[in-house]
């Protein structure tokens, strides 16, 4: 066992439960539970959301995609950068004005409807699942290869932390502990680069000249259609990718964080530098892993590649700074991990057991112990399902998730503030649709079939020929909410519903309530 990086384990774990402790003295309501009680400022919340986004698909996966598949696995940056532009322009105001927790808050004041609430409440619990299967796995990998501990072991130690700071200190230890986690990651991934472009004489063009033989690539390592041989393929991974932020739920939440629609603003633009700067770091990552590890040794350490980052720290500094990037990535996927945990048992303890089951009426405290328990709930079943995948790249995990989140999510958000005719069934029908071609393609997909043994979690051949399923789920969820609207209601839209449209409108733009709320 490395004791060095143990011990800078421990630290951060530390640290973690300190920060636990003290939120948890202030968590008394729901909304201190959900929300850190909206009073979080922008820059806080800009380096929350980035902490929340940098995860383990983003350090790990995606250093070691570019590192195996050269050009290919620069896609991934582009799209998670990209996507906040969506968010910005779309999302982020509308969502701040009309939610309270949720994003089922923000559909359902405009359609107050239980079934609305039940089906938003089963997307954002499979989309962080979905999602939280992707850190487990690089978690699992990463307490392996640098504490000797076998795989399950892992996954347990991170499943059994990540529960404990959402049971105790909710959104506002979250929160602190996303911040902290985007600061050493940032400072990290800022050494690593300035360390691997010294490498190659700070000269962009000996980088790239000096890669065309790095690898057992070559010079296609540099060019497009090494991992993604199929055009549509690659398109319907960027469709999935540009469009899947704005419906992921674990950072819709974090627009509730904020007192208003303008610090809502504000973090996104925050948390976009960081990431972009990140995004362009992970060039260096990704190149420096192929040429000063190697091909032969990241794939050694993990079939995904998921451990590319951590060896190339070891190759560059020595053990301590393997330790140091290993605990930072750790931290990294502790507070992933705990922003999906709680933005799954909010979806489940305010839409479903709440508004549905108690009708509304459960009281704060009914509220938070069943958010609690939640927690608990979504942690096992996620840690469960991370023991079956663990060959796969994270970064491939998570863009599953975001084709899921753009399928299921996105149209709803976006015809509940644009479009008059939109209706409940509509809703439901969109939201349903998406989720369940999403889920089908998914399994019927190269990644969960394959005809050689080991090369994906099931023997056989695949029915769907694209890893990711955006291009066929994503049309689908847009098709599927306009069919069903289109099918309860008449051309000429009824007076109340009309008015309801006008006053969701204004109130999303603006923030202004109608009278009485």
């Amino acid at each position: 066992m490395n004791m060095t990086a143990f011990s800078l384990f421990v630290i951060i774990v530390l640290l973690t439960l300190v920060i636990t402790y003290y939120a948890a003295k202030k968590t008394n309501s729901t909304s201190e539970f959900y929300t850190a009680g909206g009073g979080l400022t922008g820059w806080q919340n800009g380096l929350a959301i980035a902490g929340d986004y940098m995860s383990a698909a983003s350090f790990l996966g995606i250093a070691g995609t570019i590192a195996l598949s050269g050009f290919d696995g620069f896609f991934y940056s582009i799209g998670f950068l990209v996507a906040y532009l969506v968010v910005l322009y779309l999302v982020a105001e509308p969502l701040r004005n009309l939610g309270k927790y949720t994003m089922a808050d923000m559909i359902a004041a405009r359609f107050n409807n239980s079934k609305v609430r039940g089906v938003a409440a089963l997307n954002t619990v499979t989309i962080s699942t979905f999602y939280m299967i992707a850190q487990l796995v690089g978690a699992g990998s990463l307490i392996k290869l640098l504490l000797g501990l076998d795989y399950t072991t892992s996954v347990l130690i991170v499943g059994v932390l990540m529960t404990v700071y959402v049971v105790f200190g909710g959104m506002r230890a979250t929160s602190w502990v996303q911040i902290i986690k985007a600061i050493l990651l940032m400072a990290g991934t800022l050494v690593i680069s300035l360390i691997v472009f010294a490498k190659f004489n700070f000269s962009l063009t000996d980088m790239f000249m000096q890669m065309k033989a790095a690898t057992p690539l070559k010079e296609s390592f540099l060019n497009p259609g090494n991992k993604y041989k199929v055009p549509l393929d690659t398109l319907s991974l960027n469709l999935a990718l540009v469009l899947g932020t704005a419906g992921l739920p674990h950072i819709l939440i974090r627009f509730f964080t904020v007192k208003d629609a303008p610090t809502a603003r504000s973090s996104v633009v925050y948390a976009t530098w960081l990431i972009g700067i990140f995004y362009v770091m992970t060039i260096f990552l990704g190149f420096g892993a192929a040429a000063f590890v190697g091909y032969d040794k990241i794939v050694a350490a993990d079939k995904g590649g998921n451990m590319a980052a951590p060896l190339l720290a070891k190759a560059l500094g020595g053990d301590f700074f393997f330790a140091f990037i290993s605990a930072v990535a750790f931290a990294t996927i502790l507070a992933v991990v705990t922003g999906l945990v709680l933005s799954a048992a909010s979806a489940f303890a305010h839409d479903f057991y709440t508004h549905i089951i108690r009708k509304g009426h459960a009281g704060e405290q009914e509220q938070m112990k069943v958010a609690r328990w939640a927690s608990v709930g979504v942690a096992v079943l996620s840690i469960l399902l991370s023991l079956f995948a663990q060959k796969l790249n994270v970064a491939f995990l998570v863009s599953v998730a975001f084709a899921i989140a753009a399928s299921a999510n996105l149209p709803v958000i976006l015809f509940t503030i644009f479009w008059r005719r939109f209706n409940t069934a509509g809703a439901v029908t969109g939201m349903l649709t998406g989720l369940i071609s999403a889920l089908i393609l998914v399994l019927a997909s190269p990644s969960v079939w394959a005809p050689e043994a080991g090369k994906a979690i099931l023997v056989g051949t695949p029915l769907f020929p694209y890893a990711n399923p955006g291009i066929i789920s994503i049309p689908l969820g847009f098709i599927g909410a306009i069919i069903g609207t289109l099918a309860t209601t008449t051309s000429k839209v009824p007076k109340a519903h009309s008015d309801k449209f006008d006053e969701i409108l204004v109130q999303a733009n603006t923030g202004i309530k109608p009278a009485g709320e």
